[in-house]
C-alpha cells in the first residue's frame, strides 16, 4: 500500500511542480524584465495569461512583482499539500497548511534558482550561441541574483560568484525553509 501512496505522491508532486514551474518562470521573467520577443517568454505569457489576467484586475502588480502570480503559486502549493494529506487520510490544521504552503513556495523558489544557476553555469562552459532563446531567458532570470557578486570573485579567469550564490541559496533552504516546513508540519498535525 505504501508503494502505491509513494507513486501517487510522486505524480501529485510532478503535476503540481510542472504547473508551479510554469507560473514561477512567468513571475521571474516579468520581475527581471526578460525579453518579451524571446519565444520562451512568449510561451510563458501565452499559457499563463488566461489564468493571471482576471486575477490581475483584482490584485495589481507591486513594483515589478506580479502579486496575482505569487498568490496563485501559494494556492498551488496549498492545494498540493491538501491533496497529499488527503492521500494519506489525514485532516491537517488550516494554520499548519497555510504555513506549509508558504514554506513550500519559498523552498520551490530557492530550488528553482539553484537549478537555473546550474543550467546557466553549465551552458556557459560550452560554445553555445549566445542568442539562443533558452540561454537568453536563463541569463536574464539569474542576472539579478548574480549581479551583486559578478566580477568580484574572479581567480585565474574563473568567476566564482555563482558558487557563492549557490552556497547562500542552500543555506537559506537549510536555515529558513526547512525550519518553516517543520513548523508547518507541527502545526498541521497538531503536535
Amino acid at each position: 500500500m505504501s508503494y502505491l501512496l509513494n507513486a501517487l505522491t510522486f505524480l501529485v508532486d510532478l503535476v503540481f511542480g510542472a504547473v508551479a514551474t510554469l507560473f514561477l518562470l512567468r513571475l521571474l521573467a516579468e520581475a527581471t524584465r526578460a525579453d518579451f520577443n524571446n519565444p520562451l517568454s512568449q510561451f510563458l505569457y501565452r499559457y499563463t495569461n488566461p489564468v493571471l489576467a482576471p486575477l490581475r484586475r483584482v490584485l495589481p502588480n507591486w513594483r515589478r512583482i506580479n502579486l496575482s502570480c505569487v498568490l496563485l503559486l501559494w494556492v498551488l502549493m496549498l492545494l498540493q499539500r491538501v491533496v497529499i494529506f488527503a492521500l494519506y487520510g489525514q485532516l491537517p490544521d488550516l494554520l499548519g497548511l497555510l504555513v506549509l504552503a508558504l514554506a513550500d513556495l519559498l523552498d520551490f523558489v530557492l530550488l528553482t534558482y539553484l537549478v537555473l544557476i546550474f543550467i546557466w553555469s553549465l551552458l556557459s562552459l560550452f560554445p553555445v550561441d549566445q542568442r539562443h532563446p533558452a540561454l537568453r531567458l536563463v541569463g536574464s532570470l539569474v542576472a539579478p541574483v548574480l549581479r551583486p557578486l559578478r566580477g568580484k570573485l574572479v581567480a585565474g579567469g574563473l568567476d566564482f560568484s555563482p558558487w557563492i550564490v549557490v552556497i547562500v541559496l542552500v543555506l537559506v533552504r537549510i536555515l529558513v525553509a526547512a525550519p518553516l516546513t517543520a513548523l508547518g508540519v507541527q502545526l498541521a498535525l497538531g503536535h
